[in-house]
């Protein structure tokens, strides 16, 4: 695990589900980058953003093992303090992650980003689940952010247009468009 920067050092936020086609906050430079020791996985149940705690949806997170690529976004350090506030109210609604500062080798060079991994043991971690019961808790989902497919279309549609291909979500849209 990195630490993080010195305050008037570059801030990067890595980026792998929503935050690679939907930021909403200002950045200076975006690079193509890749997280070793983590996957995208489909592994929280959303009870808010994408469901419900009655009718869960379910989001991407960072779990453990693998790599994971996506986008890496440099934020101006004046502006850090205001970008991690929006940032943890975002992803933090429930604590289902835990914020961390890790290496990424981005296009430009390795830099240390902002992270959200996902916490094994909070009660919305989801685990490996199986195509079709991911298919399903999909299906089902709508939340305060919209209803659960279209999350998933656009963050696999965002990952098609920047050259990020994953057979099993493909295999998974296949699913969930019959």
């Amino acid at each position: 695990m990195s630490t993080e920067p010195d305050k008037d050092g570059p801030h990067w936020v890595f980026a792998y589900g929503s935050l690679m086609w939907r930021p909403d906050f200002d950045y200076l430079e975006v690079r193509d980058g890749t997280l070793r020791g983590y996957h995208r996985s489909l592994c929280i149940y959303s009870w808010v953003h994408r469901g419900t705690p009655e009718v869960p949806g379910l989001v991407f997170g960072l779990d453990r093992g693998g790599a994971c690529k996506g986008r890496v976004f440099r934020v101006d350090a004046a502006n850090w303090p205001d970008i991690k506030q929006y940032l943890d109210a975002r992803e933090m609604v429930t604590a289902v992650y835990e914020p961390r500062w890790l290496r990424i080798d981005s296009t430009g060079g390795p830099v240390n980003a902002y992270c959200f991994t996902a916490v094994r043991s909070h009660e919305q971690y989801a685990g490996a689940l199986s195509l079709e019961e991911q298919a399903r808790f999909v299906r089902q989902g709508r939340g305060r952010s919209g209803i659960n497919i279209d999350y998933v279309r656009s963050t696999v549609e965002h990952m098609h247009e920047i050259g990020i291909h994953s057979a099993q979500l493909k295999q998974l849209m296949r699913i969930l468009e019959d």
